[in-house]
């Protein structure tokens, strides 16, 4: 199944909207987004960075390589008033030319590409000399990372070559990826708290109906019963094991910003 594929399944402009809303304004304010910055949200999903990077000003395009989180992103960004460009593309092959933007982002999207070099690459590339960078990536032991190990046995084998997705929220990968290509590098580690769920039954039942990777895990179980209630069990057991209290959870995600060097 590809990318396209997985992110179209279920509901995940209802995840964005409802789970991790508060993140989109995290990575514009970490990079200093402003009136008249042409600004580039790199696997946009339904622009939960692009809607407050035109909102502080800016002239932004968002790209995913789902048009259905695509067109629920538009219809958002019209609700509340905003004018954002949305062009289908893939995060490994931007079709955009070479310094076209001021400040390229991504929040929770682009390190779900599979291959991290050419996905590095293209940041850079389209973000002019002296820009910014900035991404926001779940980390391998934060609770997404746990999650796509816990789902790893059950979910369809991916391509050769592909890399894991939370090996983003990694620092020293993030580092090899972009080398010296960035100055005034800055990464840090934080967490979003997620209240959205009463139980960990009720976060396996919202993820096992709206996030697409888990919906592909659970396809790819398909009729063993044995198997999807071993799935259900794993899923809850991590979320109680991460529940801090009356169900909200810490999910831990790195934040990394720098200026294209040259």
């Amino acid at each position: 199944m590809t990318a396209r594929e997985t992110w179209a399944l279920g509901d995940y402009p209802t995840v964005a909207a409802e789970v991790i809303p508060a993140l989109g304004p995290v990575l514009v304010e970490a990079c200093g987004v402003g009136p008249g910055l042409r600004v580039l949200d790199v696997a946009a999903g339904t622009g939960n960075v692009a809607i407050p990077a035109a909102l502080a000003g800016a002239d932004v395009t968002a790209a995913d390589v789902t048009p259905e989180l695509l067109a629920a992103g538009s219809a958002e960004a019209q609700r509340r008033g905003v004018q954002v460009r949305w062009q289908e593309a893939d995060a490994e092959a931007l079709p955009f030319g070479d310094g076209e933007f001021d400040v390229v982002l991504s929040c929770v999207g682009a390190m779900f590409a599979p291959h991290h070099q050419r996905t590095a690459d293209e940041l850079v590339r389209v973000c002019r000399p002296g820009g910014v960078v900035g991404m926001i990536n779940w980390t391998p032991e934060g609770f997404i990372g746990r999650l796509f190990a816990a789902m790893r046995p059950y979910a369809p084998a991916p391509p050769p070559g592909t890399q894991p997705p939370p090996l983003w929220g990694d620092p020293d990968h993030v580092g090899a990826l972009f080398g010296d290509r960035l100055a005034d590098v800055t990464v840090r580690r934080a967490v979003h708290r997620v209240d959205r769920f009463g139980t960990a039954e009720d976060f396996r039942d919202y993820f096992r109906a709206n996030y697409g990777p888990t919906i592909a895990a659970y396809r790819a179980v398909g009729a063993d019963e044995e198997r999807r209630a071993a799935l259900d069990r794993d899923l809850a057991d991590l979320a109680r094991r991460h529940d801090i209290g009356g169900g909200a959870m810490d999910w831990e995600y790195l934040l990394c910003t720098g200026r294209r060097a040259g």
